[in-house]
C-alpha cells in the first residue's frame, strides 16, 4: 500500500504546496482544523519521529518554526499550534507536523478538533499561495 504523503512529494497527488525545499515539502491539510492548517514532512519516508534522523531534527522543525511564524504575519492569527502524532492517531504513516493557526476562543478544546472546509480550491489555493510567499520571503 502506498505512502499518500509520498505520492505527494513525488507529484503524482496534487496538493497545495506551502513549502517545497531539498529535505521537506509542506501542503494544506485537506480537512483542517482552521484554514491554513498545513502539514509539514520530511521528504524522506520515516513513520515515526523516533526513526528521524538526529541531524535532520533541527533542520524540521526549523521549517515549523517559519510555518508557525507565517500565520500570525500572513493569516493573521495570534498564534499556533505545532503538533505531530506518533503511531497513535497518526492518519498517516509518514512523520508528519501540523501547523494550525490559533486565535483566542476558536473552538479548539483539549482533543476536540472540530475540522472545517475551504469554500473552493481557489480558496485554499489563496491560503497556500500566502502561506507559500511568506515562508519564502524568510529563507
Amino acid at each position: 500500500m502506498g505512502c499518500v504523503f509520498c505520492e505527494i512529494i513525488k507529484g503524482e497527488v496534487p496538493a497545495h504546496v506551502v513549502l517545497d525545499v531539498p529535505d521537506a515539502m509542506a501542503f494544506l491539510d485537506t480537512r483542517p482544523l482552521f484554514k491554513g492548517h498545513t502539514l509539514l514532512v520530511p521528504r524522506e519516508h520515516f513513520e515515526t519521529l523516533p526513526d528521524l534522523p538526529e541531524g535532520q531534527v533541527g533542520p524540521l522543525f526549523t521549517h515549523a518554526r517559519r510555518l508557525a511564524s507565517a500565520m500570525e504575519s500572513v493569516l493573521d492569527a495570534a498564534g499556533s499550534f505545532v503538533a505531530m502524532n506518533n503511531r497513535i492517531s497518526q492518519s498517516v504513516p509518514h512523520l508528519h507536523v501540523h501547523v494550525v493557526p490559533r486565535n483566542r476562543k476558536d473552538g479548539l478544546r483539549g482533543f476536540f478538533w472540530p475540522r472545517q472546509k475551504y469554500e473552493s480550491d481557489a480558496e485554499a489555493a489563496d491560503y497556500a499561495s500566502r502561506l507559500r510567499d511568506a515562508v519564502t520571503a524568510t529563507e
